[in-house]
C-alpha cells in the first residue's frame, strides 16, 4: 500500500506542478517531442505508455517502461518525413543493483537489478530553407534549423508488479540565428500482471519549460511551456493466440484538440464563414488510439497496425481517398540484433518510413 500511495503520489506532485501549463494547453514550443522516436512506436499511432519488453525506445514515451529485457541494449533509428529532412535517435540502457542478472526477471520475486537506467539522443533537422524578404523574392544564401532532445531516464522496481520511472529532457534548438533553451521532465508509473497479459501504464510528459526563449518582449525573454501531455494506456495480450491489443488515451489533461477552422461555405443571412463544431464522440476519439499487433509467445517478430484518430481527423483530404491515420509496422529478432521498419500517411503523396536497428550489447560480448 505505501509504495502504490508513492506512486500515486509522485503522480499528483507533477500534476501540481504542471497544472498553470493546462490552463494553456496547446500553445507550446518544441512540438518534435510528440514525434515518434522509434519505428515501433510509429507502428502503434505514436505512443505507447503501457507496454514494457525489449524496446528501449518505449521508455521514451513512459520512463517506468525500463525494465530487466533493456539492460545493455542500444538502440538506432532513422526517420524520412519530408524531403531534406533528417530526424534520427540514438538510446541505451543500462541496469544497476544488487547483483549481476543471470538470467531474466521472470516477475518472481525481486530482480537483482532493480534500478534501470537508459539515455537517449534525438536530433530534428529541417534542412537547408533560402532567405527570402516578406514578398517572398529570394535575397541570396541560405540557413538552417535545427533541434536537439537529450533524453535521462530512470526506472525503479518496487514491486514485482509496480514500477516508477522519471525522465530528465534538456531541449536545445536553433533556427537560423534564434536560439532556445528548455528543461522538462516525465514522471510514470507501469503495473503488469505477473503472466504480463495485463499492462498498464499512467504518465505526465513534459513538465516544464523555456529557460531561454526564441525571442524577447518588454519584460525580458519570452519562455513558452513544452507539450504538455498526461496518457493512460492498456495492453492486453491473449494467453492462446499470439495477439496484443493496446488502447492509449493521450492529452487528458484538455478536452480540445482541434484547430479553429471555418469552410468557405458562407451563411446565406449573414455572409459570414460557417463555423464547424467538432461533435463530442469525434472529440473524444481524437483522444484515443487503438492498435493491434501479432507477436508469437517467442517474440521473434511482430506486425502491428494502428489507427490515430486525432492524426485521421487532422490530415484526411476532403473528397481524396487517403490512410492518414493509420500505421503499419514489422519487425524481427536475428540473433542478437532487432530490425523495424513502420509506415503511415501524412498527407496524399507524403509517407513517413521509419526503420530502427537494436542491438543486445550484452549478448554481443559473450
Amino acid at each position: 500500500m505505501r509504495k502504490c500511495a508513492l506512486i500515486i503520489g509522485l503522480l499528483l506532485c507533477g500534476l501540481v506542478s504542471a497544472w498553470s501549463q493546462v490552463s494553456n494547453a496547446g500553445r507550446s514550443v518544441f512540438s518534435f517531442m510528440s514525434l515518434p522516436a522509434s519505428s515501433r512506436l510509429n507502428a502503434l499511432g505514436g505512443s505507447n505508455v503501457s507496454l514494457s519488453d525489449a524496446d528501449v525506445s518505449a521508455a521514451m514515451c513512459n520512463p517506468a517502461l525500463l525494465h530487466n529485457e533493456t539492460h545493455m541494449v542500444l538502440q538506432l533509428n532513422y526517420s524520412y518525413y519530408l524531403p531534406g529532412t533528417m530526424f534520427g535517435s540514438v538510446l541505451y540502457g543500462h541496469n544497476f543493483g544488487r547483483s549481476k542478472i543471470e538470467k531474466p526477471y521472470e516477475g518472481e520475486g525481486e530482480p537483482d537489478k532493480p534500478n534501470y537506467f537508459a539515455v537517449g539522443l534525438h536530433y530534428l533537422d529541417y534542412g537547408n530553407m533560402k532567405y527570402a524578404d516578406e514578398n517572398g523574392n529570394l535575397t541570396g544564401g541560405s540557413f538552417g534549423a535545427r533541434d536537439i532532445l537529450i533524453d535521462v531516464m530512470y526506472a525503479r522496481q518496487l514491486h514485482p508488479c509496480w514500477k516508477i520511472g522519471v525522465t530528465l529532457k534538456p531541449v536545445y534548438s536553433i533556427y537560423e540565428s534564434y536560439t532556445s533553451f528548455a528543461l522538462g521532465a516525465d514522471i510514470g508509473a507501469h503495473f503488469q500482471t505477473r503472466d504480463s497479459t495485463f499492462q498498464m501504464g499512467l504518465v505526465l510528459q513534459n513538465i516544464g519549460w523555456q529557460i531561454k526563449g526564441f525571442y524577447s518582449g518588454e519584460g525580458g525573454s519570452n519562455h513558452e511551456m513544452l507539450p504538455l501531455n498526461l496518457q493512460l494506456g492498456l495492453t492486453y495480450r491473449v494467453k492462446h493466440a499470439p495477439l496484443r491489443f493496446h488502447v492509449q488515451i493521450h492529452n487528458m489533461q484538455t478536452w480540445y484538440l482541434n484547430y479553429e477552422w471555418t469552410s468557405l461555405d458562407k451563411s446565406p443571412t449573414t455572409g459570414d464563414p460557417i463555423s464547424h463544431d467538432i461533435p463530442w464522440y469525434d472529440m473524444m476519439f481524437r483522444h484515443t488510439i487503438f492498435s493491434i499487433e501479432v507477436v508469437p509467445k517467442s517474440e521473434r517478430f511482430y506486425i502491428a497496425l494502428s489507427y490515430n484518430h486525432r492524426r485521421r481527423a487532422e490530415l484526411n483530404l476532403i473528397d481524396q481517398r487517403s490512410l492518414a491515420g493509420f500505421s503499419l509496422g514489422a519487425g524481427v529478432r536475428i540473433k542478437q540484433a532487432r530490425i523495424g521498419f513502420a509506415i503511415s500517411q501524412l498527407t496524399k503523396s507524403n509517407f513517413s518510413y521509419q526503420a530502427g536497428l537494436t542491438l543486445d550489447i550484452n549478448s554481443l560480448m559473450r
